[in-house]
């Protein structure tokens, strides 16, 4: 019999014993996240859940705030290099529903970001020739739910993706990726240039899609370390990314239109790389 549980998870009891169905876990959990359960109202509550360590994916302030807390928090947030931005009171109380917000709203990020270094460490102990995924400013969120997606299909070590700037890992994209981002290993830098330098230090090679290559994938060798770079949907990958890349490559077009959606040429990418370590 299929009973919804003081936290809303389902569960069946069968002869005595229960087990979970991780389907309707998955679909309670990201209704849950569609309501209030991942936004945090109140200078000090947002403080405390700063000084506490949780995952905050970016916090709303009003216009004009003043006062002793207002400033406190914001030196948190500049010392915790949280994405923030100042925003009409009306906006507030549609996030709060009305609730005391106190001129601040947190939204918190349902993954858990690991560090860097320690993740490269950590895989070149395992394997040899690991596989990074460095999304430089991917704006759209089922385009990142989707390359997230493709990513844990095509054993990804990890995703990389600056502090500020890159859609969020909320529910839609969550949902895009069905599931997938609770799989991956996700790191965060103030920069992705910050990333390049430290896989580059690890001999790792990084390459970068771009139209404004004139090899193709399909040239190079990705049996060795590698790190894929794809840039944002109008802006595509930043100079300064592209200067340091050791390659660069496009994906051929036989039509007219300029160029593919970001997460279509992530899967292309990736399933060459597959392709060639099979």
């Amino acid at each position: 019999m299929l009973i919804p549980s003081r936290f809303g998870v389902m569960v069946f009891f069968i002869q005595g014993s229960f087990k979970c169905d991780p389907e309707y876990i998955k679909i309670d959990y990201l209704r849950n996240m569609e309501n209030d359960t991942t936004k945090i109202f109140g200078l000090r509550a947002i403080m405390e859940a700063i000084d506490s360590g949780q995952e905050i994916e970016k916090i709303y302030l009003q216009k004009e705030i003043q006062g002793s807390l207002a400033k406190a928090l914001q030196h948190k947030i500049n010392e915790h290099n949280i994405s923030f931005s100042y925003v009409p009171v009306e906006k507030l109380n549609k996030l709060s529903k009305f609730q005391n917000h106190q001129g601040a709203v947190a939204k918190t990020s349902s993954i858990t970001f690991k560090d860097l270094e320690e993740v490269i460490l950590n895989t070149l102990k395992l394997q040899s020739h690991p596989l990074f995924l460095l999304l430089d400013q991917v704006s759209d969120v089922r385009n990142l739910g989707a390359m997230l997606r493709t990513a844990e299909c095509t054993g990804v070590n990890a995703v990389i993706l600056p502090s500020h700037g890159s859609a969020p890992i909320n529910a839609d994209a969550i949902k895009t990726s069905a599931g997938a981002a609770f799989n991956l290993t996700i790191c965060k830098v103030n920069h992705i240039l910050d990333a390049v330098y430290q896989l580059k230090a690890h001999d790792i090679q990084i390459v970068s899609v771009t139209e404004k290559s004139q090899e193709s994938v399909y040239d190079l060798d990705f049996s060795g370390p590698t790190a894929i770079v794809l840039g944002s949907e109008y802006k595509g990958i930043s100079n300064s990314v592209l200067k340091n890349s050791d390659k660069k490559a496009k994906l051929p077009l036989m039509g007219t239109i300029e160029s593919l959606n970001v997460s279509v040429a992530c899967g292309a990418v990736l399933y060459e790389i597959v392709r060639q370590r099979a």
